[in-house]
């Protein structure tokens, strides 16, 4: 399996970036999915998550403004970035976990949750 991010940047606040993230080497048509920032010296936090049949989560601090899915041909993870603040600047990955499960996307928000994992792209919100 292989994920691999695109997208990050540097944008003022107020502004939008969007993420997607390529994924390859599924087993099984059914998956989990999730995304996750992680900002210098803080905890990795579970940002938004989504199942093969379309279920989403998302974390309080970004519900509203950031918005999680897939492609048709489900190969592509994206995430929507809108009304960004400073505080939503940090490294951000897609996550990934093969395979049917119930618990998705009720726990997509831990990290030991997932497999796979992407290398990250960063996202930097200016004031």
């Amino acid at each position: 399996v292989q994920l691999v991010e695109s997208g990050g940047g540097s944008v003022q606040a107020g502004g939008s970036v969007r993420l997607s993230c390529a994924f390859t080497g599924f087993i099984y048509s059914a998956f989990c999915m999730g995304w996750f920032r992680q900002a210098p010296g803080k905890v990795r936090e579970g940002v938004a998550g989504i199942s093969s049949d379309g279920a989403t989560r998302y974390a309080d601090s970004v519900k509203g403004r950031f918005t999680v899915s897939t492609d048709n041909a489900k190969t592509t993870l994206y995430l929507q970035m809108d009304s960004l603040e400073p505080e939503d600047s940090a490294m951000y990955y897609c996550a990934a976990r093969d395979g049917f499960s119930s618990f998705c996307p009720r726990r997509s928000d831990e990290a030991s949750f997932f497999v796979f994992w992407g290398q990250g792209t960063q996202v930097t919100v200016s004031s």
